[in-house]
């Protein structure tokens, strides 16, 4: 077994997400804010064999952790091979989608393991839901999203909470959870990607939705793992629970574990860090890459990945630069 991947501020990485494709049958504003957004063509992706590949040698290097990303990544044509080979590696096998098509893959999910899914929703009006992602999904959703839970599945709602689009939906959400054991809601903070007209106005913080849930809730805040994103809560008598991931205002940067690879096989070890390394093309040109790997990290800034903060001006035209959130896979 290969050395674990430790930054120079010891933290040790062991969750990987592996973005499956940049493309997406949504089109919400936050992520993919352009309807004639260019993909990246097909011969610039990992290919199966070579995200198996890849994967492997994190394995070997400490990782226990795999989630599959995209854009959404159930549109890819070879998603479901993928699935079932990921989930004979010795980590644990989850995916973030849409659920707009993850009835197709039940059985899929099941054979490989796969016992938890992030779902991404943000409303849970009809009309509202067209006006954000432009697409007439949402009855698709919610049945999928049911569905899932009379399969079994952990179900983690993931909801972009962004000031005068659906911030007036945070108690619906948390409604979601009183009675669903397997259900649970996080709250994210609006972040600030290429392209996606992100400001400070626009976010409700983490202070501010606890805040809002108090109004209406009482609760209480459970035990987390240094790693988690989300700060977890659960209502008084609820079966399932609540969380903030508070990316802006209150940051888990101290406990970051993960490692992110884009479709096209570049390593990025922040969301918001604009330095990336190509792992696929000497992958294909056989050399082994695990000192790319350990290099990366050893550059790995403490946090906001080497930015100064999200309110100076110049900071925000930093993160301008950075790619798209449907490009670099959450």
């Amino acid at each position: 077994m290969s050395l674990p991947i430790v930054d120079t501020f010891g933290r040790k990485h062991t969750y990987l997400r592996i973005s499956l494709t940049d493309k997406c049958n949504l089109r919400c504003t936050y992520c993919m804010p352009k309807e004639d957004m260019q993909f990246m063509p097909s011969k610039w992706l990992m290919q199966a064999d070579e995200i198996q590949a890849l994967a492997e040698i994190f394995v070997d290097m400490g990782v226990d952790k795999i989630r599959l990303t995209g854009g959404e990544p159930l549109i890819r044509k070879d998603v479901g091979q993928i699935i079932e080979e990921l989930g004979q590696l010795q980590s644990s096998l989850t995916l973030t989608t849409n659920a707009v098509f993850v009835d197709q893959f039940i059985g899929t999910l099941k054979n490989s393991g796969v016992r938890s899914l992030n779902v991404s929703l943000d409303t849970l009006q009809e009309e509202r839901f067209y006006a954000i992602t432009k697409r007439d999904h949402f009855s698709k959703t919610l049945s999928n999203i049911r569905l899932l839970l009379a399969e079994g599945f952990i179900v983690k709602i993931n909801m972009v909470v962004m000031r005068g689009v659906n911030d007036d939906e945070v108690n619906d959400f948390v409604g979601l959870t009183l009675r669903e054991p397997n259900l649970h809601v996080r709250f994210i903070e609006f972040m600030p990607f290429k392209g996606n007209q992100w400001d400070m106005s626009k976010i409700i913080s983490y202070a501010d939705l606890l805040t809002s849930v108090k109004s209406e809730y009482d609760f209480v805040q459970l035990a987390g793992d240094s790693h988690d994103t989300a700060h977890t809560f659960q209502v008084n008598g609820g079966a399932g629970t609540f969380g903030i991931i508070g990316t802006i205002t209150h940051p888990f940067c101290a406990g970051c574990n993960r490692i992110r690879l884009t479709a096209d096989g570049k390593l990025k070890n922040c969301l918001f860090d604009t330095s990336e390394i190509d792992l696929l093309t000497p992958l294909r040109q056989g050399s082994d890459v695990r000192d790319l790997i350990y290099l990366h990290f050893h550059k790995k800034h403490f946090a906001y990945g080497g930015h100064v903060n999200f309110s100076e001006k110049q900071a925000k035209s930093e993160y301008e630069q950075n790619r798209n959130m449907i490009a670099i896979g959450g």
